[in-house]
């Protein structure tokens, strides 16, 4: 039997095995609102196979928004739709833990009534998001404006919004929840010189660079407890601007800190485009010397690739993404060696079931 199928303990949260079903934006949420609704419980509920459900990017605020049609987890309407989804997951026996998320200055002025999205420095950058346009009744990707830097007072109301966020998932049913710091959003924002420039407390040195993130970590430790909390991170993914020579130490010493606190895990996003840059196995290694919780990596991974890096000891868990779109069965098939289905591209983001949840089971 491989690896791969075998159960684990994910800091308080016991799973059935070592496959994740990775965060993935799908923009279904109803409107006005940004509500978690009956479609998506459907979704998830069907994916409920997976050792570990991992939700969509969920804005903490509607500060923190940067796509049409995302969900929130900070009104009591978002709190009772996502109670609909997190007790059909687990009516299946799933476990589903939410992702909590702060775009920074990856959004549009289109979601702020006109102002500026905000970010630890006012730098330009390259970077798109999703936008549906209600004229032409249809989504498209637009660029992003230079954001407006964040004031210190801000910062510190972001983390209780952080706080606030992570006190209504559990009011919502989930059994966890997972800290959004990768892909180019807030969190990362903050971690690389290149898109933070501050000279405060919050930028500068590595320590500085870091602040936000420990303080972001503590709130939300400290209102559910460690072993109810991950993160994801991206020490190798360079897009969006994010290109800063001193992230893998960054990272590195993030990874100290997480472990004095304890958190269940680290989630890796990996690159996933054939020409990517590979993961150093050195920084494997450091990182599982300075961090003892369970490793999560998500990027291109086949079945036997997965169960590689299980057997190798640099990851607990390999979480899945597009495979599960299509594949709402995907662990059965995985562990039944049954073909895969492939993805609709053109009803990934926004649209009603079809491309979402009306993908057939193999068995």
């Amino acid at each position: 039997m491989s690896n791969l199928f075998s159960p684990l303990d994910v800091g308080s949260t016991k799973v059935s095995s070592r496959i994740v079903m990775a965060p993935m934006t799908r923009c279904r949420s109803s409107q006005p609102g940004d509500i978690p609704n009956e479609m998506m419980a459907a979704y998830y509920a069907q994916r409920a196979g997976a050792g570990l459900i991992i939700t969509e990017a969920t804005q903490i605020s509607p500060q923190g928004k940067g796509y049409s049609f995302t969900p929130g987890i900070y009104s009591k309407e978002q709190i009772a739709g996502w109670k609909i989804i997190t007790n059909a997951v687990h009516s299946k026996g799933g476990k589903i833990y939410n992702q909590l998320w702060h775009v920074g200055r990856m959004s549009h002025p289109i979601f702020h009534n006109g102002e500026l999205p905000v970010a630890p420095s006012a730098v330009a950058f390259e970077g798109q998001v999703w936008i549906y346009d209600e004229q032409k009744q249809k989504g498209e990707k637009v660029s992003c404006p230079i954001p407006r830097e964040l004031t210190i007072a801000e910062i510190k109301s972001i983390i209780k919004d952080y706080q606030r966020a992570v006190v209504n998932a559990m009011e919502a049913g989930f059994d966890g929840v997972e800290i959004h710091g990768a892909n180019g959003y807030l969190i990362e924002q903050f971690l690389r010189t290149t898109s933070n420039q501050r000279t405060d407390e919050y930028g500068g040195s590595i320590e500085n660079r870091l602040r936000f993130l420990k303080e972001v970590v503590t709130v939300v430790v400290d209102a559910i407890g460690a072993d109810k909390v991950g993160i994801r991170l991206a020490p190798f993914i360079t897009a969006r601007g994010m290109n800063c020579p001193e992230i893998l130490p960054c990272i590195l010493e993030a990874a100290n800190f997480l472990q004095s606190k304890n958190v269940s895990y680290i989630h890796l996003a990996e690159a996933d485009w054939d020409d990517a840059p590979k993961v150093d196995e050195d920084f494997r290694r450091e990182l599982r010397k300075g961090f003892h919780g369970k490793i999560i990596v998500a990027g291109k991974f086949t079945k036997e690739r997965a169960e590689q890096i299980l057997a190798q000891g640099y990851a607990d868990l390999v979480a899945f993404g597009r495979p599960f779109i299509a594949n709402p069965d995907f662990p059965a098939r995985l562990k039944n060696n049954l073909a895969l289905a492939t993805l609709d591209p053109n009803t990934l983001f926004g649209g009603t079931e079809r491309g979402y949840s009306d993908y057939p089971v193999a068995i």
